[in-house]
């Protein structure tokens, strides 16, 4: 475990011996004259930290990290790359960008996360929905035409070297799975327990589970979709490539509500690059959407009804999770403004492969399943940890019957695109 890495552990249950960590790590590390820190333990920092340094001639600045263990990827952070395709990324003024050591250092913004705005809104505060509305549409529609710009062709050699890779196949293939769920399928090795409602299952029986979830079923178990993923997102395989942020959720994006109009400005661009533009919309696609209980977990347990039968090898899941309003802006604005017009942009240029939805898919698998350990229990309520093994099955495998939300929006454009 790196410094950075313990870091990011402890700021939630001893802040003050995080923050004597990292004002020795930017002393002698960065060699930065550093007097204090502040660290802000937020929802949001699953797998980062962030916070402000006071410097010696009192300068206060904004500081952001992204800690990923078992990681292959030896440079991070390819902001300038950003900058030059046209997006309104903060630059930072302090980069250290080695593996293990990577951390920015940004001058001081006092405008609101994207991630606090819409969590404010999905509580009752509705003051800013309008405008946060409008912003994200525009910013949908210049990411596109950002897309649009950088689309080329890219060999296998420089698309296993893309730093986006880290957030999905090395996750899969890289020890994070094995670290969470025990080792890959085939492979003999010991298997973690999980505990759910009815109590502690070890992680070999729940990945032979098939599901249904809310009266629809899914024939494929975790195993079998952890299969598909490591073949379909292999990182040095030739194709499209796009300019990318990489990891563009809400909490990696500034609401500046007072420019005229409102806008968005990316930051943390730990995972830029050149890379797929489906793994490029994978992260934002999910998070800004779905992964509420990943974040605010004990509020969302409280508030949702889940019950499981079983039989044999197949359990039936119905839970009341539901997407608010703020939710499904997210999800429609991206969609049709970016998933949608890039699809079609890819087929027109001779780009879009025949399985472009699966791959997809087993992105989205890959973030409920490996962003944090869903058999963490000093995370995650019983109940939100069968809430995250369903989501992982609804948006990795195919729904029989009645269509999930994203299947059904995949279906709507197969049928567009034809």
């Amino acid at each position: 475990m790196t410094t950075l890495d313990a870091i990011q552990r402890l700021q939630f249950n001893d802040r003050q011996a995080a923050e004597a960590l990292l004002l020795e790590f930017m002393r002698s590390e960065l060699g930065l004259n550093a007097v204090t820190v502040e660290l802000r333990p937020l929802a949001v920092s699953l797998n980062s930290f962030n916070g402000f340094v006071t410097l010696d001639d009192g300068t206060r600045l904004f500081f952001k990290t992204h800690t990923e263990s078992d990681t292959i990827i030896a440079e991070y952070y390819n902001a300038v790359q950003l900058a030059e395709a046209g997006y309104p990324v903060l630059q930072p003024i302090h980069t250290s960008t080695e593996a293990g050591r990577q951390l920015l250092i940004y001058p001081v913004v006092d405008d609101q996360s994207v991630f606090d705005v819409a969590w404010a809104i999905e509580q009752g505060d509705l003051g800013a929905l309008a405008e946060l509305t409008e912003a994200q549409q525009a910013a949908d529609d210049h990411l596109m035409e950002i897309y649009a710009a950088t689309l080329a062709l890219q060999g296998a050699a420089e698309s296993a070297a893309a730093p986006v890779h880290q957030l999905f196949h090395h996750r899969l293939a890289g020890g994070r799975l094995e670290r969470f769920y025990g080792p890959l399928p085939g492979v003999d090795g010991d298997s973690p327990s999980i505990t759910l409602p009815d109590g502690a299952h070890s992680m070999r029986e729940i990945r032979q589970v098939r599901w249904t979830i809310n009266g629809r079923g899914y024939d494929d178990t975790l195993d079998d979709l952890i299969r598909r993923a490591l073949l379909l997102l292999e990182p040095a395989q030739p194709g499209p490539s796009i300019v990318g942020h990489g990891d563009a959720h809400n909490g990696n994006v500034f609401f500046l509500r007072e420019s005229k109009p409102p806008s968005l400005m990316y930051f943390d661009p730990a995972f830029a690059g050149r890379h797929h533009p489906l793994l490029d919309l994978a992260k934002p696609l999910f998070h800004n959407v779905f992964a509420m209980w990943m974040y605010h977990a004990q509020e969302k347990a409280d508030a949702l009804m889940l019950t499981v039968r079983k039989a044999d090898d197949r359990w039936a899941i119905t839970h009341d999770y539901t997407l608010p309003p703020v939710r499904t802006m997210f999800w429609t604005s991206k969609v049709e403004r970016v998933l949608l017009p890039v699809l079609d942009l890819l087929k027109r240029n001779g780009m879009l492969h025949e399985d472009w939805r699966d791959f997809l898919k087993a992105a989205f698998f890959c973030c409920p399943l490996l962003t944090i350990n869903l058999a963490d229990e000093t995370r995650f309520p019983r109940v939100i940890s069968l809430l995250g093994v369903c989501m992982a099955v609804e948006l990795g495998s195919e729904s029989r019957g009645e269509r999930s939300l994203l299947d059904r929006t995949l279906d709507e454009v197969e049928h567009a695109l034809r």
